[in-house]
This record gives structure tokens, C-alpha cells and sequence, in this order.
């Protein structure tokens, strides 16, 4: 990681789970993050935690559904610490919701989860470009957006946001390896991760936020020749029946 010392980095989601976590872990690694989240309590604590540590933190209140928003942070990031080194695309939301359920819900998953970051990965090569930076965007995907939930009908619309999020991922390496531009896409999609969206998810095998931020560092670390494009990260031995049990038994259906 010596190479990203005194680098920036932007980190959305951050006042909470994997991103504070990876806000933690960053400049524990003598980078400077920027922490993106609405919730500025929660972001000034963590600072305080930070403070004295080998990099530096900064946070901008984002609220990922706000192009304007989004646009208006990424200008601070720029004209504050004149750069945008690493991009790392971790915030989401995930409502209890199916495909006939409330459209309010639909539109604020697409927005967080696809919407939102992918205006942020705009944001963010648009910098690197004009500062010919060699840049990494990371988004933390989800496993649920590589195999469809089997009988989970709560998660389909959340699935179908993971399974958009991955697809695109690959498409902006892909468009940026075309331009030949040297900034590096990384997919990172856990599974189940004790964090405040898994908060009523009892009895199941969950993954820690730290765990996430060691495979974000893991991608970062490796030389600007490797592009790490695709991490799938599980607990061991975890499988889906807890979940369709769950499913089960709200149908009244008995396994």
C-alpha cells in the first residue's frame, strides 16, 4: 500500500459497516479519505476516531439519490485536495420490498445502489482523466447480484440492483481499458455481513466489515499492471436455506 501514502481517496457510505470500516483501514494505510454519507453525526465521530492516525479524514454529507449532491462533493474533493485517486462505491440500501411491492422503494434502491454510484464513478474518472491519475474504482457489489434469490421474494428487486450494479462494473473496465486509460474496476461482492442492513438477520453466518475492507486493500495493493476485476467473498459454509426457511414459513408453507 506504500504507493497510495498521502493518495485520495473517496469513500461513500462511510458513516457506518464496511464503509467506516474501509474509511478505518485507508488511512490506517497513511491515505487521505474522504467519507461520504448523509448522516454527519456519525461521520464527525468517526473523524475523531481518526484523528493522529498516518493519513488523514475528511467527510462531505452525500445523499447518493442527488446527482447535485453528488456533483456538488466531488467538486470539494477536487478543489480541497486536488485529486481523486480511489473511488470506493459502497454505499446501499436494501428495502423489504418485492416486484409488486411500493415503487418509492424500487426507485430508492435504483438510486442508491446503480443510480448513485455510477454517477460517482463519472465524477470520479472525469478527475482522474484530467489529472492523468492511475486510478482504482471499487463498488461493493453483493453475491445476491450474481445468483438470483430462489424463493426470496423480499430481496428480488435489492437482487435485481446487485445483478445492474455487477453489470455495470465490468462494462466501465471494459470501456476504460478500451480508452486505455490506467485506471483499474474492481467488483467486490460479499455475502451476508454483519452490518446495520443485517441487523434483523439472526442465527445466520455473517462475514465482519473488516473482512471487506482486507479485500478492498488486498485489490488496491497489487501492482498497476493487475487489475483484480472480480472478488466473490462468503462465510464458509454458508448456504441459503436459512433464508428460504424464512421464506417458507411467512407462505405458510411447510419444508
Amino acid at each position: 500500500m506504500d504507493k497510495w501514502v498521502g493518495k485520495v481517496a473517496v469513500v461513500t457510505g462511510a458513516s457506518s459497516g464496511i464503509g467506516a470500516a474501509t474509511c478505518r483501514r485507508l488511512v490506517d494505510s497513511g491515505m487521505i479519505v474522504v467519507g461520504f454519507a448523509r448522516r454527519e453525526n456519525r461521520l464527525e465521530e468517526l473523524r475523531e476516531t481518526l484523528t493522529g492516525k498516518p493519513g488523514e479524514f475528511h467527510y462531505y454529507r452525500v445523499d447518493l439519490c442527488s446527482e447535485r449532491n453528488i456533483r456538488e462533493a466531488f467538486s470539494w474533493v477536487k478543489s480541497t485536495l486536488k485529486s481523486v485517486d480511489v473511488l470506493v462505491n459502497n454505499a446501499g440500501v436494501w428495502k423489504n420490498c418485492d416486484v409488486l411491492g411500493n415503487p418509492q422503494d424500487w426507485k430508492l434502491m435504483f438510486d442508491t445502489n446503480v443510480l448513485g454510484p455510477s454517477i460517482c464513478s463519472k465524477e470520479a474518472v472525469n478527475i482522474m482523466k484530467e489529472l492523468k491519475i492511475n486510478g482504482h474504482i471499487i463498488n461493493i457489489n453483493s453475491d445476491i447480484g450474481h445468483y438470483p434469490p430462489t424463493l426470496m421474494a423480499n430481496m428480488s428487486v435489492y437482487s435485481a440492483t446487485k445483478f445492474s450494479s455487477v453489470s455495470i462494473t465490468e462494462s466501465l473496465r471494459e470501456l476504460l481499458a478500451l480508452q486505455m486509460l490506467p485506471i483499474r474496476v474492481t467488483s467486490i461482492s460479499p455475502g451476508l455481513v454483519d452490518t446495520e442492513m443485517a441487523d434483523d438477520m439472526v442465527d445466520v453466518l455473517k462475514l465482519k466489515p473488516s473482512n471487506i475492507a482486507d479485500a478492498i486493500v488486498y485489490a488496491l495493493a497489487t501492482p498497476q499492471y493487475v487489475n483484480v476485476s472480480e472478488i466473490l467473498i462468503r462465510p464458509t459454509s454458508e448456504t441459503m436455506l436459512p433464508f428460504i426457511k424464512d421464506a417458507f414459513q411467512e407462505l405458510n408453507i411447510k419444508l
